[in-house]
C-alpha cells in the first residue's frame, strides 16, 4: 500500500505542476457553475437539479481529460518504462495513478460545495432542507466518476498519444452514459440489459437518496474490469 500511496502522491503532484488540472477544473466549474446559476436566477428555483442532471454529462468530457495523459504520456516519454523497472507490480503503479485521478475529481466536486449551502442558505424560513439527495448525488457522482476514471485510464494505456486516449476514453465513457436511451426501441429484455449497463440509470437511482448495493456493485465492478484492464494492458508493454 505504501508504494501504491507513493505512486499517486506523485502523480497528484504533478497535475497541478502542469496546466492541465488548472484547465480542466477550471472548465468543469465554469460549466457546473453556469447550470446551476441558470437554475436559480433564470428558472427561479432554488434547486440542484440542474446541477445534478447534467453533471453526469460533464463527467463523460471531463474525466477522460484527467487521465488521457496519466499512461499515454509517460510511454511516449519513455519514463513508463523506468517506472517499471522499479520495485513496484504493475496493479500498484495502475491503483496510484486512479488514486491520483480520484483525488483530482474529489477536488474538483469539494470546490463545488458552495451550491448546495447557498441552496440551503435560500430555504424558506420554517422550512428544513433536505440533505439527503444531496449527499448521496455526490456519492454517485463520485462512484460514477471511478468508473469513468478506470475506463480512461484502460483507454490511456492503449496508446503512446495521449489524444488518442482522450478520444478513446470520450467514446467508451459516451457509451456507457448513452446506452439506456436506446432501451425504448428494443425487446423488454435486451431494454434491461442496456439499463443495467448504464451509469446515468444507476446515478438517478442514488440521486433520489436511496443507496442500493446493486447500484454501489455495478459501479465497483466496472471500476474494477477497467482497472484490471488497465493493469493487464501494462503488462503486456512491460512484457
Amino acid at each position: 500500500m505504501g508504494m501504491t500511496l507513493a505512486v499517486a502522491r506523485r502523480e497528484f503532484k504533478s497535475f497541478f505542476n502542469s496546466p492541465v488540472a488548472y484547465i480542466v477544473l477550471g472548465g468543469f466549474l465554469l460549466t457546473s457553475g453556469w447550470l446551476y446559476f441558470s437554475t436559480l436566477f433564470v428558472a427561479g428555483q432554488a434547486s440542484l437539479r440542474g446541477f445534478f442532471g447534467l453533471a453526469p454529462v460533464l463527467f463523460v468530457v471531463f474525466v477522460p481529460a484527467v487521465t488521457m495523459r496519466l499512461i499515454a504520456e509517460e510511454r511516449k516519454s519513455g519514463t513508463l518504462e523506468l517506472l517499471l523497472t522499479m520495485p513496484l507490480h504493475d496493479w500498484q503503479v495502475v491503483t496510484g495513478k486512479f488514486l491520483a485521478a480520484l483525488g483530482m475529481v474529489g477536488v474538483g466536486l469539494l470546490l463545488t460545495l458552495p451550491y448546495p449551502l447557498s441552496v440551503a442558505a435560500l430555504t424558506a424560513e420554517g422550512a428544513s432542507f433536505d440533505w439527503g439527495p444531496v449527499v448521496m448525488g455526490y456519492v454517485g457522482l463520485l462512484l460514477m466518476a471511478s468508473s469513468f476514471l478506470a475506463i480512461g485510464l484502460w483507454a490511456s494505456a492503449l496508446s503512446r498519444n495521449q489524444i488518442v486516449g482522450f478520444i478513446v476514453g470520450l467514446v467508451l465513457c459516451f457509451g456507457f452514459y448513452f446506452i439506456d436511451k436506446f432501451a425504448v426501441v428494443l425487446p423488454q429484455t435486451l431494454s434491461e440489459l442496456l439499463q443495467y449497463l448504464s451509469v446515468d440509470y444507476h446515478f438517478e437511482n442514488i440521486a433520489r437518496g436511496v443507496l442500493d448495493s446493486r447500484d454501489v456493485l455495478f459501479y465497483v465492478t466496472l471500476t474494477g474490469v477497467g482497472l484490471g484492464l488497465t493493469t493487464r494492458t501494462l503488462s503486456n508493454v512491460r512484457q
